[in-house]
């Protein structure tokens, strides 16, 4: 059978808008464009791909059978597509990295300075961003990077994945507080019972259901904030276990033990980037950074 990109990438959007207006807007085509290009993909398929209900569509059992392949199939020529185009291109002069907002900032810091020191000139831009923006804004070309939580990603073949390690979070109270002069077997009822702090972020990213521990909370978007009013007492946060090893974290926050949670709540985390000739060797130097990092991690907290 012989069918172009381009009608796989029309069966594709008519499918997930689940309507030819709403498709040909998104691909910027006329509507009656968008329907011929079906008709014609159904005609060299031999089957039919939607039923036309008004203004709407409903896929057909061989549309919901297509579907997924098309999708991999789009994504695929899509990372050509953009590959080749940057096979010709020069060094990047700039690049765009974007991070969760419960990335550990030590990390971020080793990562820059470890891109000062392999390309002294490379200018590099820092930002705060959710799982699905991070996303969005590799895919249009505005980043070059993004360090997300990818507990429930899906594959995506025009993204370049490295899995790293997973990153552990786990109760930190002020030191000296009433939370660190509980018990280790008490301290899960006590957690419970006291106000919470919890960063937008996970709750953004579908992980409220597993990071919220009392009904007591309030939600905060940035890391350093929360590790301040922690500090100040006025309540208790998961955090990275490594902040720990902040010196300011270290004098003014402890970590709080308990029974039931040991390992805390683990967050899968990958290194995302497009694929581009340009962005190998910065990728490569990223992943030295971090996996330096988390090898250091791992050396402190096995002497604790």
């Amino acid at each position: 059978m012989n069918f172009s990109l381009e009608q796989l990438n029309t069966f594709v959007a008519v499918y997930e808008q689940k309507s030819f207006s709403k498709a040909a807007a998104l691909l910027n085509k006329h509507r009656s464009t968008v329907g011929q290009v079906i008709v014609n993909l159904e005609e060299i398929l031999m089957i039919p791909l939607f039923e036309r209900i008004g203004r709407s569509v409903k896929p057909s059992n061989e549309a919901e059978l297509l579907y997924r392949y098309a999708k991999q199939a789009v994504e695929q020529l899509k990372a050509f597509d953009k590959l080749a185009l940057n096979l010709s291109d020069g060094e990047l002069e700039a690049i765009n990295i974007a991070y969760s907002s419960f990335f550990p900032q030590l990390a971020i810091a080793d990562v820059r300075m470890q891109l000062a020191k392999d390309f002294p000139d490379l200018k590099v831009n820092l930002f705060v961003r959710n799982q699905q923006q991070i996303k969005q804004q590799l895919e249009s070309g505005q980043l070059h990077f993004g360090l997300v939580n990818v507990h429930n990603a899906k594959a995506m073949h025009s993204i370049n994945t490295t899995y790293l390690e997973t990153l552990s979070l786990v109760p930190f109270g002020s030191k000296g507080g009433e939370l660190a002069k509980t018990s280790s077997d008490q301290m899960l009822a006590k957690l419970k019972s006291s106000k919470q702090l919890i960063l937008q972020s996970l709750i953004d990213e579908g992980l409220a259901d597993k990071v919220t521990l009392s009904a007591d909370f309030e939600a905060i978007d940035q890391l350093s904030v929360i590790i301040k009013l922690v500090q100040l007492g006025h309540g208790w946060a998961l955090l990275p276990r490594s902040v720990i090893y902040s010196e300011y974290v270290k004098q003014n926050l402890v970590q709080l033990k308990t029974d039931e949670l040991k390992k805390g709540l683990e967050i899968p985390i990958s290194l995302w980037s497009l694929h581009s000739s340009q962005v190998i060797k910065i990728r490569e130097s990223i992943i030295k950074a971090l996996e330096e990092y988390i090898g250091h991690i791992l050396d402190e907290y096995s002497l604790t």
